[in-house]
């Protein structure tokens, strides 16, 4: 029984949670860096012993054959396999494997058989029968073979299979603490008309708090003078800057681009709204329970009937079947010969490697593929999904405007662009940095303006070669007095497409349109199409508006559309979305996507995204591709179809020769016992088989198809 402490940001215990598993399993739960460390250290030497093992017992052998050496049949060659077999694999076995021994002991003290009894059981039968053969040959017949290579190399690959999982897996705390690093460590508050640096701890509800250009907001809170356009991107996911005036809502921890700010404290401590994200993704995380192995369910009832068998066909053979052993036989060696092959024959040391190794191959074949898989529970739960949640900025867009239209109206399209280009020269807001490459992109020479005016949340007044220009939204050339004409039926048209249309004066009159807007990215509506074709569900989650995502939607081909979701909601829209039986997986780049990502079943990061967004999704996308999503779900059902399949040869070899190992047939008259050696060379047989065939993994290739 291992436990687990649950502590809340300050670190103070919030619970405890029991859990009953192998002591593999204990990492999951309980990740100090000196566990992880120890971990490393284990398998290097393991590795280092069992190695040398493998290359005496298993390839001289096959070169040995095939360049026709003879010494690999020599008496001095067995006695090296033998003695240095032993000396190599018995510091692995009792001082590498002690963990197993120790999980065993945990198991047996609560009456629950798991995987740590496996790998126990199977590796202490080869290892002991391999020491009784090497320090007491006489008690077999010839040819003296031993398994120390199979005892040492399964303990080997198993501590590699759990430490490149937990490597990956120990980052996941490192989310919250980029989170909290995103919070300011001071603030300027005005107290009594002076400015003070201040903790953000000490900032109070009501405190007036002044943020320059290019600083981040302290808090959340309301602006009570000042305008200027504030970056929420890493709040809301949305890369076009929100203006703000006296009145509007501004946020803890977002960019101010622009114009001096003077903003009244309304939320402080842990009800900001950053605070209130890190909280999310620390309960969705801590909520998520462990998932409970096939493997181990059944061992709980497969080695204590494989234990009883062989302990009865051992005394069985001993006390009742005297008479039917051959004479000149010794009743105990012949017991005991039994008894070992019994447990070698139903070794369950390729149920030990069934789900590792097809694990490794597959989280390998993901790398190749540009997926990041960080644990094995993230492909078996990426199989079941029914629902896909893709949030749109940056993840089915490109993330950043760019121009789409530029619509001339008494000017050449050319000249509008380069006017409205050269207005935004030197600008910093996306809109017009979209603008300017657009115009460089063509090949257009820009102007520099000779005056130059921001209009929060209105546009901008310039003159450019003489010209005075005003390039802005319908508010501006409505307090400037232009009449819009036929631009107005044009700006809707592009407005209903989700667009943000930019309406060029010249001279006070309309010269043309220019539409930016963030547009779909290359291969979404093929992600979306395979997805569909699999019989998934998708879902477009953001905090755009209706319109806007709708028209993004229409072009990618979603039809179930969740629009005008504030970043503390997504989690609370992927919970609803589970509370009705789906298995969810969200996929997502930014800061406030980190609590959907959390809170889905499987949560796939976009590796363009934020650092936060990867540590907290389960699978990183690295490519940027959303077509990965299709890649990443069909390659987890194939890994689990691959570990079924593992499981189910596993158990072939480990049961099917039982009753002959037990001298079934023997007793029955056909003469036919299975000796512990060819016991042995069937476990070997079922590892490899098991090998083989997770090493067919390799072939996978996603079908991209829509």
């Amino acid at each position: 029984m291992f436990v687990e402490e649950t502590t809340d940001l300050k670190g103070e215990v919030r619970g405890r949670m029991y859990y009953f598993c192998s002591e593999t399993c204990r990492l999951t739960f309980l990740r100090p860096e000196e566990e992880l460390r120890k971990l490393k250290r284990d398998t290097a030497i393991a590795l280092v012993l069992a190695t040398p093992l493998v290359i005496l017992a298993m390839v001289l052998p096959l070169l040995g054959e095939a360049l026709g050496w003879t010494f690999t049949k020599e008496m001095w060659y067995d006695d090296l396999l033998a003695y240095g077999g032993f000396l190599l694999a018995t510091p692995v076995q009792f001082a590498v494997g002690w963990r197993f021994y120790r999980g065993t002991w945990d198991s047996v003290r609560n009456r629950m058989a798991n995987m740590d009894v496996l790998i126990a059981l199977g590796t202490t039968a080869a290892w002991g029968y391999s020491t009784i053969v090497t320090f007491l040959p006489g008690l077999f017949p010839p040819p003296r073979l031993t398994y120390f290579e199979a005892s040492a190399f399964i303990i080997a690959l198993i501590l590699l299979g759990s430490y490149m999982q937990e490597l990956a897996k120990g980052r996941a705390s490192d989310a919250l603490r980029k989170l909290m690093d995103l919070q300011p460590r001071t603030a300027t508050v005005v107290r009594e008309g002076k400015e003070e640096k201040v903790p953000v701890e000490q900032v109070a509800v009501g405190d007036l708090l002044l943020v320059r250009p290019g600083e981040r907001i302290p808090v959340d809170g309301v602006v009570a003078d000042g305008v200027s356009s504030v970056d929420e991107s890493m709040l809301t996911g949305e890369s076009i800057p929100v203006d703000k005036g006296v009145g509007s809502d501004v946020f803890g921890a977002t960019m101010n681009r622009a114009g001096l700010l003077r903003v009244r404290a309304a939320k402080v401590g842990q009800d900001t709204a950053l605070s209130q994200i890190i909280q999310l993704v620390e309960d969705a995380q801590q909520s998520r329970a462990p998932i409970q192995r096939l493997v181990d369910r059944v061992a709980a009832v497969f080695v204590p009937v494989v234990v009883a068998t062989a302990l009865v066909a051992f005394l069985l053979w001993y006390f009742a079947g005297r008479g039917m052993i051959p004479a000149g036989k010794d009743p105990f060696a012949w017991s005991l010969s039994i008894f070992i092959a019994v447990i070698i024959i139903a070794c369950p040391c390729a149920l030990g490697i069934a789900t590792p190794a097809a694990i490794m191959v597959g989280t390998g074949k993901g790398a190749e593929n540009g997926l990041l898989i960080k644990g094995a529970e993230y492909l078996e739960k990426a199989r079941k999904v029914t629902t896909v949640v893709f949030d749109k900025t940056g993840t089915l867009t490109r993330g950043k405007p760019s121009v789409t239209d530029v619509i001339a109206a008494g000017r050449a399209e050319a000249d509008v662009l380069r006017l409205a280009a050269s207005a935004e020269t030197g600008s910093e807001h996306p809109l017009g940095e979209a603008m300017v490459r657009e115009a460089q992109a063509r090949g257009l020479t820009l102007s520099t303006p000779s005056e130059f005016e921001a209009i929060a949340g209105h546009g901008i007044r310039a003159r450019v070669d003489g010209h005075a220009i005003l390039l802005g939204n319908r508010r501006l050339m409505e307090s400037t007095g232009v009449a819009l004409g036929p631009a107005e039926e044009i700006v809707s048209r592009l407005q209903d497409g989700g667009k943000t249309a930019m309406i060029l004066a010249v001279g006070g009159k309309v010269a043309g349109v220019v539409a930016v807007a963030d547009t779909p990215k290359e291969h979404s509506a093929a992600a979306v199409k395979a997805l569909r074709r699999m019989g998934i569900d998708v879902v477009m989650l953001t905090g755009d508006n209706e319109r806007t995502a709708r028209a993004i939607a229409r072009q990618i081909g979603i039809e179930n559309v969740l629009a005008e979701v504030l970043p503390g909601q997504k989690a609370e829209k992927v919970k609803a979305l589970q509370a009705q039986g789906k298995v969810v997986a969200m996929v997502g780049d930014g800061i406030n996507d980190a609590p959907a990502l959390a809170q889905a079943d499987v949560g796939i990061a976009l590796g363009s995204g934020t650092d936060v967004a990867i540590e907290a999704g389960g699978i990183v996308l690295i490519k940027d591709d959303p077509r990965d999503v299709v890649a990443s779900i069909q390659l987890s059902r194939r890994t689990v179809g691959k570990i079924r399949q593992n499981l189910f040869w596993a158990f072939f070899y480990n049961t099917a020769f039982i009753p002959v190992a037990a001298g079934a047939f023997f007793a029955l008259g056909f003469g036919v016992l299975l000796h512990p050696v060819f016991a042995g060379a069937a476990m070997g047989f079922s590892s490899v088989s098991v090998v083989t065939n997770s090493l067919l993994l390799k072939r996978f290739r996603p079908d991209l198809t829509a």
